[in-house]
This record gives structure tokens, C-alpha cells and sequence, in this order.
């Protein structure tokens, strides 16, 4: 399975507003290898276990393959993750043809926004809503699985 998606941050919080739903997300990761990355999730009442591939050059696409699992068994693996849960709230906000999942970060990396909308291929055209802000797709510190290790308030701000 192929996840092909772009990520933006996020200039202001009118996506609220149009938002249809907000999930609690806490995750951690069992691996972080540079060439593949192991995923526990717990979205509101619901158990993830993800598998990522590394991203393609453009940081577009990659291999992606998610199974849910109960969330009693989602909690004992979070206590088995590497340092640096991540703690958020996402949004789904509909625009037009395509879904766009925000993530407000808590805890470590509170203050970061981020956008995300899935395509079905990478020169999809998607209409921006005017919340987005810069691009970040395939800039590695954005990832989840590095902002676990060097969260959001560990980075020099300007």
C-alpha cells in the first residue's frame, strides 16, 4: 500500500471552524531506522499498529501499512516505545474533493501545527484553503516518528 500525501504547517486556527471532527492521539514508535519506522497509535477509543517505508525523494509517497488492534494491547505496546510520545489532537477538515487531517501538537512539541492531505497520485491538484501555510512535505524534522526524538520545543525559533 502506497501513502501519497503533502504536509503544510499552518498560518492560523480558523481550521477549527470547518473542521467535522477531532480525535486525542497519543503514539510512539518501536523503531525509528532510518528505512522503515514501527507505529503505536491510540486514536480516541481505537488501537493502531503502523509500518512506514522510507519516503521517496520528493517525500511524497511511501510504503504504508496500518492494522488496528485493541486499544488495551495498543497501551501495553506504548510502554515498550522508544523515548518521546507524541501527543496531538487531530482535525479532519473537508475541502472540496479532499480530506485535510490537522494535527495540533501537546506536550514536547506543543505550538507546531501541521496539515496533511492524501492524493491519489503526486501531481494531484488539491485547492489550499487559506489556513495553509509553507509546504514542509519530505522535510524530515516534521515527521512524527522525529519529532519523538527532537520535539518542536527543542528547535531554535526565531
Amino acid at each position: 500500500m502506497q501513502e501519497i500525501e503533502r504536509k503544510f504547517l499552518v498560518n492560523n486556527l480558523q481550521f477549527k471552524e470547518e473542521a467535522t471532527n477531532s480525535f486525542e492521539i497519543a503514539q510512539g514508535y518501536l523503531n525509528t531506522h532510518a528505512e522503515r519506522s514501527v507505529r503505536v497509535r491510540i486514536k480516541g477509543n481505537q488501537g493502531f499498529l503502523t509500518v512506514k517505508g522510507k519516503s521517496n525523494e520528493s517525500g511524497t509517497s511511501r510504503f504504508e501499512w496500518e492494522k488496528e488492534i485493541s486499544t488495551a494491547d495498543a497501551t501495553q505496546l506504548l510502554q515498550l516505545c522508544e523515548k518521546g510520545i507524541i501527543q496531538k489532537i487531530r482535525y479532519n477538515i473537508p475541502v472540496e474533493n479532499h480530506t485535510f487531517e490537522v494535527d495540533e501538537f501537546f506536550g514536547e512539541n506543543e505550538g507546531l501545527i501541521v496539515a496533511e492531505v492524501e492524493l491519489q497520485h503526486e501531481d494531484e491538484a488539491f485547492s489550499k484553503p487559506n489556513w495553509l501555510g509553507e509546504e514542509v512535505t519530505g522535510h524530515l524534522k516534521y515527521y512524527n516518528s522525529q519529532l519523538s526524538k527532537n520535539s518542536y520545543k527543542t528547535w531554535h525559533h526565531e
